[in-house]
């Protein structure tokens, strides 16, 4: 399959006056920013004060008002990268970016975990769920292809939920495919309102004419690709591991809420909003 060298959507956060390009002028920036961070010590409070909730939003802002950190927000907002692959695609050094991402973990922006390929190398992902981001300006939706190693959980949640909240087209397919769908995916789906009873798994050399959004949603299949520009990826982990209903209904909330977030739905699709799995219950 000859997967299309296609630009990869943007998904950039609003609100953002006078944003330079990464690197320019860098030096004036870090100090602009560098005395809002002086009285920071590097642990996010945990308290439910009024005073803690303004030192955390202070943070987390003075954080963003270096250009080059809210260049890697945005890139992180609509894809999970490698920081090599950070570094390549903003033009930043890796000692810099070092700095850079040290500085929005600290304030609980992002973090880096290991891959579950190749244990080397290591994500970077936004951590969507903390309040005082700002609004995402939403990519509109188009087809899509999503891709895992078996093609039996993850990626066929992720293409149902797609058509589901976009209403837009969307395949799945494995770079080493099983020989049928998890039954606990199935499950999953069926707890959120999706159809996978007719899904089948099916190898990535057999898609014909794939659509130019491409998306991996396990970091194996994304190292296998190799690094591709255009392509997104979202490092979700595996629930086949674990095999739980609890652990299959969290990745059905996570790629719902990566969409939702950042996708728009089709003026012309037949997008509807399917019900969130039921807390506490779970099909047998």
């Amino acid at each position: 399959m000859a997967i299309p060298a296609d630009r990869s959507p943007s998904c950039r956060f609003a609100s953002r006056a006078n944003h330079t390009t990464p690197g320019t002028d860098e030096a004036t920036h870090h100090r602009s920013t560098q005395s809002a961070l002086s009285d920071y010590d590097g642990d996010v409070p945990h308290s439910s004060t009024s005073d803690s909730s303004l030192h955390v939003r202070a943070t987390r802002h003075a954080a963003l008002g270096d250009p080059s950190r809210l260049a890697i927000v945005d890139s992180l907002a609509i894809s999970d990268r490698s920081p090599a692959e950070l570094g390549r695609s903003l033009q930043l050094p890796s000692n810099l970016l070092s700095h850079h991402l040290d500085v929005l973990e600290r304030v609980g922006l992002v973090e880096r975990t290991p891959s579950s390929g190749d244990r080397r190398r290591r994500y970077v992902r936004l951590l969507l769920q903390v309040p005082y981001l700002p609004d995402v300006v939403r990519t509109p939706a188009r087809p899509a292809l999503f891709v895992c190693t078996h093609n039996s959980a993850r990626s066929q949640l992720a293409a149902a939920l797609w058509r589901s909240v976009t209403g837009e087209h969307a395949l799945s397919a494995g770079t080493d495919p099983s020989d049928r769908v998890a039954p606990g995916a199935i499950r999953a789906a069926r707890r959120a309102g999706l159809d996978l009873g007719d899904a089948r798994p099916r190898p990535l050399h057999e898609v014909v004419d794939p659509p130019s959004l491409v998306v991996t949603v396990c970091d194996r299949a994304h190292e296998a690709l190799g690094p591709v520009p255009s392509h997104l990826h979202w490092s979700v982990p595996d629930p086949v591991v674990a095999n739980t209903p609890e652990t299959f209904d969290r990745v059905v909330v996570e790629l719902r809420g990566r969409i939702e977030r950042c996708f728009a739905p089709s003026a012309g699709g037949t997008a509807h909003r399917s019900p969130p799995p039921p807390e506490g219950r779970h099909d047998p």
